[in-house]
């Protein structure tokens, strides 16, 4: 998440990656992988299935680029537990195509060089990959991801990973829940033409992407964005605030990561700025609700996700939240846990119907990912893969903290798409 806002159009080139990543994968691109595979380099097994890298007569093998010991290291749990889940689940039925799966689980720490030699290590090994986490890390392997025809599921949302044929961000795009944050802030919470509303936003493609959403949508509603750039190593949000109150904004959007927005709300909470604030998924997280800043954060917060809350009606998400809690008596529920064993169900489902097509070659893969028009966990909004330039989705939820609640958030709005999005889709 390490480039400045730009105008994006419409490529399949990675010409959006940030430019320190792109500088680093041209430093280790000569060395990026074991060998230039071409994609896949298989057979047929036995029982006349074609197979290639990460795929054997009794295995399949997927791949996890994970943060186990950086700033979302509990995500990272989360994610990799949630999906070892749904891999024992899976096997206790038997598998898929008669075959067991196993997740190779690579730690990388938020480190883009430690990512893309963790990927050189697994990428001759595995036929997917159900989770990497981090845009600049996505950004940094793009070129590798495609020439292996490796179909990844990141755990990322920057509008810039979209237009690749083997990496699928799931559900919306930041640009895509900012402006249903904009919706919801004019709809709900009374801002007009002329009002003023601030954008605090992490240097890079998440930040860049969600602001392209906030500043398209405020132009369309009248209102003008004040915005603030910080980086993740900001953790207090003081001077922000201060420059915020000045302006005299009626409300704030944040699209940071969770001590960030902490910091934001308690701050604006105790100097008297107590106006609406509604953060980007990746800004909140259940542990939030166990600091000094809940009290604020219950009042003034909401999230927009494409996710719906862990703590959701829904008839599947309320079976896997039982299943996890099971499983991990002593891990939290959170964003994560649902983010991840979705992914990997909707990797599952790739893996059934390339089987029933014949093959299980990393081309396979992909091309029965890319004829999905309808996919359907039950964990949230129906996913459309067959477009590589839109989101998979463009419906939003509204989520408000509720320290009582499991994973300590609510629907607050279920799934909709905001007025706007199809033509602000159809612009870029």
């Amino acid at each position: 998440m390490n480039t400045t806002h730009r105008p994006r159009t419409r490529r399949r080139t990675s010409g959006t990656v940030l430019a320190g990543a792109l500088a680093l994968l041209l430093a280790v691109s000569g060395c990026s992988s074991k060998a230039d595979n071409g994609g896949d380099k298989g057979g047929d097994a036995a029982d006349g299935v074609r197979t290639g890298p990460g795929v054997s007569a009794k295995t399949i093998k997927l791949g996890a680029l994970t943060d186990l010991t950086g700033p979302y290291a509990t995500l990272g749990k989360s994610i990799v537990q949630a999906q070892q889940m749904w891999a024992d689940e899976t096997n206790a039925k038997g598998g898929i195509c008669d075959r067991k799966i196993e997740i190779v689980v690579k730690d990388h720490g938020y480190d883009v060089q430690k990512a893309v030699t963790a990927y050189a290590d697994i990428s001759q090994d595995v036929v997917a990959m159900p989770q990497v986490i981090g845009s600049p890390v996505v950004a940094a392997l793009l070129d590798d991801i495609e020439r292996d025809k490796m179909l990844t599921f990141p755990q990322a949302w920057a509008a810039s990973l979209l237009g690749k044929d083997a990496v699928q961000v799931i559900g919306t795009t930041y640009d895509v829940d900012m402006i249903a944050a904009v919706d919801f802030l004019t709809r709900t919470k009374g801002l007009k033409k002329g009002d003023k509303i601030g954008h605090v936003y992490f240097e890079g493609d998440y930040g860049a992407n969600a602001l392209e959403g906030s500043t398209w949508a405020a132009k369309k509603a009248g209102l003008k964005v004040v915005d603030q750039k910080i980086q993740a190593t900001d953790t207090d949000l003081s001077a922000q605030v201060s420059a915020l109150r000045k302006e005299g904004v009626k409300a704030i959007l944040i699209s940071a990561g969770p001590a960030q927005t902490a910091s934001l709300v308690g701050v604006a909470a105790s100097r008297g700025l107590k106006v609406p604030v509604v953060s980007s998924a990746p800004g909140f997280a259940p542990q939030l609700m166990k600091t000094p800043a809940a009290p604020a954060l219950a009042a003034m917060l909401h999230i927009v996700s494409a996710a719906p809350a862990v703590s959701s009606d829904l008839p599947g998400v309320q079976q896997m939240v039982k299943a996890y809690q099971k499983k991990y008596p002593d891990s939290p529920v959170d964003s994560g846990v649902l983010s991840g064993y979705n992914a990997a169900q909707l990797m599952g489902a790739d893996l059934k119907k390339a089987c029933e097509e014949g093959g299980l070659s990393r081309e396979d893969v992909v091309k029965a990912h890319r004829s999905q028009k309808n996919a359907d966990t039950g964990l949230g909004t129906p996913q459309d893969f067959s477009d590589v330039d839109r989101p998979a989705s463009v419906e939003t939820y509204v989520l408000k903290p509720d320290a009582k609640a499991v994973g300590a958030v609510v629907n607050a709005e279920d799934a909709h798409t905001a007025p706007g999005v199809e033509d602000y889709l159809s612009a870029r």
